[in-house]
């Protein structure tokens, strides 16, 4: 048996060295498109996601972006603010209004305002009328989410989006 083994030993070691740079090309491709996140933030249900930069954003699909930059947000998130991850409410050429503390997209009630952030400071209304091209409508149900439905997120738009995630954990 120890002679076999011997005997396997310097192939099997010339098919690893053969076989690893086989190997880094795809996993470097992958790497480039998928990433592990871990959520820091209350409004979103789970604490692990699986990124993927080859997005199609669609009704529903849960979606990771830099926020815009704001006082607001700075004072809230730091300098350098983690990506924020929502979903998708409201596609291009949809309609959205506000009534009161309500938010509709197409009529369809998808949000409630609040006047300020936990931290007392005064919020301001989101975007209202047709969503253009490119961008999005993004929420969440945490009655404490910083989305859209606020002006200092608004609409999210392409550019923004790194990528569509699938909760894993």
């Amino acid at each position: 048996m120890s002679a076999l083994i011997s005997r396997l030993k310097r192939p099997i070691i010339l098919a690893m060295l053969v076989a690893i740079p086989l190997l880094y090309a795809p996993i470097a491709k992958f790497s480039d498109n998928h990433a592990l996140l871990i959520n820091a933030s209350p409004s979103l249900p789970n604490w692990a996601f699986w990124l993927d930069k080859n997005f199609t954003p669609s009704r529903g699909a849960l979606i990771f972006f830099e926020p815009p930059r704001s006082e607001l947000l700075i004072n809230h998130f730091g300098a350098k603010p983690q990506i924020f991850g929502k979903r998708i409410l409201g596609m291009p050429g949809d309609r959205v209004r506000h009534d009161g503390k309500n938010v509709f997209i197409n009529n369809r009630l998808v949000a409630r305002t609040k006047p300020r952030t936990r931290k007392g400071a005064a919020l301001t209304k989101g975007p209202v009328g047709i969503i253009p091209g490119g961008c999005y409508y993004v929420g969440t149900s945490h009655k404490h989410g910083f989305d859209s439905r606020y002006g200092e997120i608004g609409f999210i738009c392409a550019p923004r989006i790194i990528g569509t995630g699938r909760a894993i954990l």
